[in-house]
């Protein structure tokens, strides 16, 4: 059974730095497909972060250009988010994604979720 844990959210004072990791059991296609990250804050709609396909091409967020870097380790099977200059408007929960195919396409190829990781930004 494939399971996506995450890890590293908390809170952090605007400005400040997180990395997210997300470690993927069970998922014997980790590194031959298309990962994301994805946020939702309440009362919002939840949005892709950043995504990163099977050949390395990345793609982000407009409101995160910059200031976030997606990257992954095959043979850890882990995902990461490292993101700085942190505002407010990044709080919420954070989540990780696994899709079926290598390169990333829409939200509806992403098959796999995993609980999330809470990131709160203090002014």
């Amino acid at each position: 059974q494939v399971q996506l844990v995450e890890s590293g959210g908390g809170s952090v004072q605007a400005g400040g730095s997180l990395r997210l990791s997300c470690v993927a059991s069970g998922w014997y296609n980790f590194g031959r497909t298309c990962m994301g990250w994805f946020r939702q804050a309440p009362g919002k709609e939840r949005e892709e972060v950043a995504a990163i396909d099977r050949y390395i091409n990345t793609r982000s967020a407009d409101s995160v250009k910059g200031r976030i870097t997606i990257s992954k380790d095959n043979a850890k099977r882990t995902l990461y988010l490292e993101m700085n200059s942190l505002t407010f408007e990044d709080t919420g929960m954070y989540y990780c994604a696994a899709a079926a195919t290598p390169g990333c396409g829409n939200w509806n190829g992403y098959i796999y979720w995993g609980q999330g990781t809470q990131v709160t930004v203090s002014s």
